[in-house]
């Protein structure tokens, strides 16, 4: 009964979003990333992405105004990994603060021996545990440009992967799917990936995501939407699985994807 209530109240909000079809072909038209979508998959994401603006706040920092049509940009890249989940990875939380570029938090941090830092980092995005997603307009502008560096899916599947409590590189998986074999798949792709990037190896790939399992995912859940070819061919059994948690082909779907094949070339030690 719950679910059922829940699903008419998303199609009334769907019915009464006063966003017009011409808007929102022009916002799909700014995003290249989302023109290997099939009709019906466009319809998808258009329903799930009125919801998801109904559903939270966007709120510009430091006087920074965003407007209707840049949150539409956001929220249909943020929606792209949940297109064959639904909101519900995306539940807890409303926030999502843009600032106008970089910002640089202050944060107070322990080291090992008990030692207190004060540190200042700069960053473009910021994905809190049952807080804001946090996102620099100058690197989302454009994140949708099939480049292999998308910051909204970066700190969005963060948000996915905390559904398992902590934000470690292990979503909540399907119930088809094996845990034991993502544990594994995921910890040797991580451990040669810190690897060849501690060697300096050209990935094709961003060595930030060498910095931890979670950024880990992350990133390669960049790549798997935009560059699906070098995941496929650097880590295939993460592909593999990242396409039965996502429920989605990328590889087949972009356009001209198979062309980049020949962009990455496999190192060799």
């Amino acid at each position: 009964m719950f679910q059922f209530i829940r699903s008419w109240l998303r199609q009334r909000i769907i019915k009464r979003s006063t966003i017009t079809d011409a808007q929102w072909s022009d916002t799909f038209a700014v995003l290249p990333l989302l023109a290997g979508l099939t009709d019906e998959e466009k319809h998808e994401l258009r329903e799930l992405a009125i919801v998801f603006l109904h559903d939270k706040v966007f709120e510009g920092a430091h006087g920074f105004v965003v407007t209707q049509e840049m949150a539409m940009i956001i929220a249909l890249q943020a929606c792209l990994p949940i297109l064959k989940l639904g909101l519900d990875g995306y539940d807890g939380w409303t926030a999502v603060i843009v600032y106008p570029a970089g910002f640089a938090p202050k944060r107070t941090v322990t080291d090992e021996y008990g030692v207190v830092h004060h540190v200042q980092s700069s960053l473009a995005g910021e994905s809190w545990d049952r807080g804001p997603v946090i996102l620099a307009w100058d690197e989302t502008e454009h994140a949708g440009v099939i480049d292999g560096h998308n910051l909204v899916i970066h700190e969005f599947v963060h948000k996915l992967d905390m559904t398992n409590g902590v934000a470690n590189g292990y979503p909540r998986l399907h119930a088809n799917m094996d845990p034991g074999e993502w544990v594994e798949a995921f910890s040797k792709g991580f451990e040669d990936f810190q690897h060849h990037c501690g060697r300096g190896k050209k990935m094709h790939i961003d060595c930030y995501g060498a910095s931890s399992p979670a950024e880990f995912f992350a990133v390669l859940s960049e790549v798997f939407f935009e560059r699906p070819a070098i995941l496929q061919q650097q880590y295939g059994a993460i592909y593999d699985l990242m396409r039965q948690y996502y429920r989605q082909d990328s590889l087949q779907r972009l356009p001209g994807v198979r062309a980049w094949r020949g962009e990455y070339e496999k190192t060799e030690e």
